[in-house]
């Protein structure tokens, strides 16, 4: 079943790559061909005028300052190390016991 799957996959495949695409080239006019690149602005003027100059409401901004405040305190408790020192000194012990010879890791100062 599996083998009849992919064999019509790939059936599926051939015939749309045997597809005629239409003339993309022509789509484009001479002129167009020759203008130059697009002027890049910022992008703020351009939001501010399509909320027609309105930043929201005062409860509408003081959710999203409580919002972001959440998120910076939700970011500075990851900062952290994963591991606290008592684990890795534990874990450091137990590979220690565990391996011997050159390869053995140095225990930390």
């Amino acid at each position: 079943m599996p083998r009849l799957f992919l064999v019509t996959i790939a059936g599926f495949g051939l015939l749309a790559a045997c597809a005629e695409f239409p003339e993309l080239d022509r789509a484009i006019s001479p002129a167009a061909r020759r203008a130059g690149y697009p002027v890049l602005v910022p992008v703020e003027p351009i939001l501010f005028a399509a909320f027609d100059g309105q930043r929201g409401t005062p409860a509408e901004t003081a959710w999203l300052a409580r919002r972001a405040a959440g998120l910076r305190a939700r970011a500075d408790g990851l900062r952290g190390p994963v591991i606290d020192a008592a684990s890795r000194a534990r874990m450091a012990a137990a590979v220690r016991r565990h391996h011997t010879g050159p390869l053995a890791p140095r225990p930390e100062p």
